[in-house]
């Protein structure tokens, strides 16, 4: 099972599912293609997510980075309740509980994953790859945060801000791909490293 795990597959499966994300959110796919199809994008993108963040928990070592692996990992697994949740949950109730409410808590994680992240690199080591990638996680993290608060279904069965939710979902995915293609062992010439502690984590669904 310790083979299974490397850093090459884990930037490349984050690398896939945020790929997904973005395509599924980005402007105008919904209404060219359909919820359906955006809705099906995003929770097989979760998916490669998952397995990701399991590698990334096994290569991290104790610490502040292996919390920072942990609760990412945490997050993923609300973000496949909820993207699964999206395809069969058309009422209201189910809407709010099973979609919004995992989605808000997995976006909360993935906030306390990315800040531990920072933590661990340093505020301050702009020639550090390690340290521009997990910057730009960061801000993928955030940019889901909005995302989340503007996903928010009211008690009327309407979204605050769905525009807002979508472009932060866009937004952090583009983020999160490109902290995973930055640490790819191999790029330009890197030799293989041990897995960063960077959380370079994929992001919910908003519908």
């Amino acid at each position: 099972m310790a083979d299974i795990a490397t850093l090459r597959r884990q930037c490349w499966l984050f690398a896939v599912g945020s790929s997904l994300f973005a395509v599924g959110t980005a402007p105008g796919f919904t209404a060219v293609a359909g919820s359906g199809a955006t809705n099906a994008l995003c929770f097989v993108g979760s998916w490669f997510f998952t397995t990701a963040a399991w590698m990334q928990l096994r290569l991290s070592e104790r610490g502040t980075a292996w919390w920072s692996s942990a609760i990412q990992f945490a997050g993923t697994i609300l973000f496949n309740v909820s993207t699964g949740a999206s395809v069969w949950a058309h009422t209201v109730h189910g809407e709010r509980r099973y979609v919004w409410a995992p989605d808000a808590t997995g976006s909360l994680a993935f906030l306390i994953s990315g800040v531990l992240g920072v933590i661990v690199v340093g505020l301050w080591a702009p020639r550090s790859v390690d340290w521009q990638a997990e910057w730009i996680n960061l801000v993928g993290c955030i940019a889901f945060g909005v995302s989340a608060v503007a996903a928010f279904v009211t008690k009327a069965g309407t979204t605050e801000d769905i525009g807002l939710a979508n472009l932060g979902t866009f937004v952090g995915a583009l983020c999160f791909l490109v902290a995973a293609l930055l640490i790819l062992p191999g790029r330009r010439g890197l030799r293989p490293r041990p897995a960063p502690p960077s959380s370079t984590a994929p992001g919910p669904h908003r519908r």
